[in-house]
């Protein structure tokens, strides 16, 4: 059997392998949730939150901007706090009051160490105990003690101020970023209570039988019990054990492989001479719209980090009455999301055709009537998550029509599901126009299916945020989130990539069709084998079992294997550059692909594995060390690879038209050092201060505002704006460049009438 089919086998078993583990876990939290009561009744049987009430409070969070306005389990934003920490810590600051004034007459911080140990103690006993009760007809009721319900009162009549407009949390409301009448209504602030105190609940209750809490003892909070479990500890020993072993056996393959010499390039740039053809051409507008969202999604990052230093203003500006912090951030990241996804798309439209020399009937028009739809889905998305956050739609229109709260899947119901059907006929038109290549028997046949069959993946993975419902329990909703953001974007859009430049690449003559079938299929095997499990790191402390601990540690330890040998893959990108004379015109292309290995490295490997193990998660889970990561690696990786692969069908879209290097040159540096300077000056610096105010005083204090406005990260904050400013204008050249080229094929007088030469399937 030859070493190809057993890589192919391989790629099948793990892809078996890993959603057979995805779904059995999948199942266990469907089965250990934390359980949404009937009711949370007092010792006397009457209700204090109803199920409706929690679930109606779900979808209040939902509308403000849920993840976008603060965090909850650790999930969302970082300048609000994170609403389950901060309800606990004045949960529990309230009940040792309350209890000290009535055994003593005195306030808790009067009291002696010795009589603050022993109500501490009592605390722990009263806050931690499972009093879940399930009556034979199917009742679950929640009973709570006379002081915690007394606690919870206070905690509640805190946020019913804070999230409405009274004068007297206005200096806190500034310092959160939240815009005055956040929720203006009454009642749906009092059934917003209800949903945050039952997901501070379920991470201060113990399972029933354990001693660990539903959030496996998250938040980090030891006046009221939560330290790391044995299990947070132990699996983060062994992850790294993984690492290590994982690493010295990819290095000893490496080192033990064939490596082919590269061929001898073509005397002439194999694409210069081809034609686009109609629906290429059509091609061109997705790459235009990708820049002009990536612009977009620049300006709107600058507003949401301001927001860290002035709160509700910019630069003296109440910008938050009109753009609240959390419709700038939404539109920030989803806007990542949709800038990079359509420079993808684009490229999977023009690279069908041009592999398999067939023009596919109304091609053109699906392209183009494609392209309008996006359009109308990103415009009305983000048309429909202001009004949702503005509070003008009523609950169940908000969660079709505006936001649904869950960070990157945050658009309604109804512009969720037109974007999957966008992605449906993408996915129609691909295979239209790929089907001849796939027929074709040569040594690129496996990478060309690998390439449809991550198109595929693609096409159908987004539906899983379908199986979120409008009040799906949180633990489940966060499990479908992270099928989408994680095996969605960071999976099979990986595999597509991989697949692309690998048939460019051969295409061009610079690298060999047998050398890059081979890699292009170990490559997969192994970002897969690690990929697709590790998605459970990111529900660690979700309401998940403790088996998520055990397999999202080690797996995640393997997705960064072999990110530690990438420095190979981009060394030998940088050489294909000067290949041949005619690979300048791909230059700038190429080094697109060399940043895209660099932050693979340094964002993905690094910076991921920073916050991968259990216990260093325990602890920064929802800083911004976290932000750190989602930086370097979201734009480091996908946004610079999205870059390349534009600029190589740009290539093939503009012919002979003299391209500005100067402009490409200015951006790239631009976003590249741009990029560095904000995460490395700012965001890691911010995240490491907020680590320690976390081990020296609990999670709360480091998403409080004597943490987040302090004067040191505050000026930590103003260091981002070198690297903000140098970033933008990366992305001010890549739009110039852009509309250089536009109007030099607009001055264009004629093309050269030359036949269409494939990227065939047997180069």
């Amino acid at each position: 059997m030859s070493k190809q089919r057993l890589t192919a086998i391989a790629l099948l078993l793990v892809l078996i392998a890993s959603f057979t583990v995805l779904l059995s876990i999948g199942s266990e939290i469907y089965r250990e949730k934390p359980p949404i009561p009937t009711a949370f009744v007092n010792e006397q049987g009457q209700a204090l939150y109803t199920q409706d009430d929690i679930e109606q409070g779900q979808l209040v969070w939902r509308s403000m901007g849920g993840h976008q306005l603060g965090s909850i389990w650790g999930h969302g934003s970082y300048v609000a706090p994170d609403w389950t920490a901060d309800w606990l810590h004045k949960e529990a600051q309230a009940w040792l009051d309350i209890t000290a004034k009535n055994r003593y007459d005195i306030p808790f911080r009067e009291l002696n160490s010795e009589i603050q140990a022993g109500l501490e103690q009592a605390l722990r006993e009263d806050m931690r105990k499972n009093s879940v009760v399930i009556t034979p007809n199917g009742v679950t009721t929640i009973t709570l003690s006379a002081t915690r319900i007394a606690a919870i009162e206070q905690v509640a009549q805190h946020y019913i101020t804070l999230f409405g407009d009274d004068p007297v949390l206005s200096t806190l409301r500034e310092q959160y970023a939240m815009k005055e009448g956040t929720v203006p209504d009454l009642a749906r602030r009092q059934k917003l209570n209800a949903f945050l105190f039952w997901g501070a609940w379920a991470a201060v209750t113990e399972r029933a039988g354990e001693n660990y809490t539903y959030t496996n003892n998250w938040p980090y909070d030891p006046q009221i019990g939560n330290t790391p479990t044995s299990d947070n500890i132990v699996w983060s020993i062994l992850s790294i054990v993984t690492l290590i072993a994982g690493i010295g056996a990819l290095v000893w393959h490496h080192a033990a492989g064939k490596h082919e010499d590269l061929p001898k390039p073509a005397s002439q740039d194999p694409l210069f001479l081809t034609k686009p053809t109609a629906s290429q051409k059509a091609v061109g507008k997705y790459f235009v719209t990708a820049i002009g969202l990536f612009l977009l999604q620049i300006f709107l990052g600058g507003i949401t980090a301001h927001y860290a230093v002035e709160g509700q203003n910019f630069y003296g500006i109440p910008l938050s009455e009109i753009l609240p912090y959390s419709v700038t951030r939404t539109w920030h990241t989803q806007l990542a999301v949709f800038w990079i996804a359509t420079a993808w798309l684009g490229t999977g439209l023009y690279i069908a055709p041009a592999l398999s020399g067939h023009e596919p009937k109304f091609q053109r028009l699906g392209v183009n009537v494609l392209w309008v739809a996006l359009v109308i889905v990103v415009l009305g998305s983000m048309a429909g998550e202001w009004i949702g956050v503005q509070q003008y739609f009523d609950l169940d229109t908000n969660f079709l029509l505006g936001h649904q709260g869950y960070e990157y899947i945050d658009l309604g119901r109804v512009w969720q599901v037109l974007l999957l059907a966008g992605l449906l006929i993408w996915l129609a038109l691909v295979t239209a126009a790929i089907r001849p290549a796939l027929k074709v028997k040569g040594e690129m046949r496996p990478v060309i299916w690998v390439l449809y069959a991550s198109c595929v993946a693609i096409g159908l993975f987004y539906g899983a945020g379908l199986f979120m419902g409008k009040h799906t329990n949180l633990a489940i909703a966060e499990y479908w989130r992270w099928w989408v953001v994680h095996l969605w974007v960071e999976g099979f859009f990986e595999t597509f990539a991989t697949s692309v430049i690998a048939l460019m690449l051969v295409r061009l003559g610079l690298i060999r069709g047998r050398s890059a079938n081979a890699a292009v299929l170990f490559t997969t095997v192994i970002f897969l084998t690690g990929g697709l499990i590790g998605t459970l790191h990111h529900l660690y402390f979700t309401g998940t079992p403790t088996a998520v601990i055990a397999w999202g540690a080690i797996f995640s330890a393997l997705e960064v294997v072999p990110l530690a040998i990438i420095g190979f893959e981009a060394m030998e990108s940088y050489r294909l550059r000067a290949a041949s004379p005619w690979m300048i015109r791909y230059k700038w292309a190429i080094m697109f692909f060399v940043a895209t290995a660099f932050w693979n490295l340094v964002g993905a490997g690094v910076l991921g594995f920073l916050i991968n193990p259990p216990i260093a998660l325990y602890f920064i889970q929802g800083l911004n060390t976290t932000a750190t990561h989602g930086h370097a690696a979201f734009m480091g990786v996908y946004g610079m690879l999205g870059m390349g692969l534009m600029l190589f069908c740009l290539r093939g879209l503009t012919g002979q038209i003299v391209w500005n290097e100067k402009l490409l040159k200015g951006a790239f540096w631009s976003l590249n050092i741009g990029l560095a300077a904000m995460v490395f000056m700012s965001l890691l610096p911010v995240g490491i201060t907020q680590f320690f105010a976390v081990l020296e005083n609990g999670y709360w204090f480091a998403r409080s505002p004597e943490v987040i406005h302090s004067p040191l990260v505050e000026t930590l904050v103003w260091m981002r704006m070198p690297g903000d400013i140098l970033f933008g204008a990366g992305g001010l050249f890549m739009g110039v460049f852009l509309v250089d080229i536009i109007k030099k094929a607009i001055n264009k007088k004629s093309q050269p009438a030359l036949s269409h030469e494939p990227l065939s399937a047997n180069a």
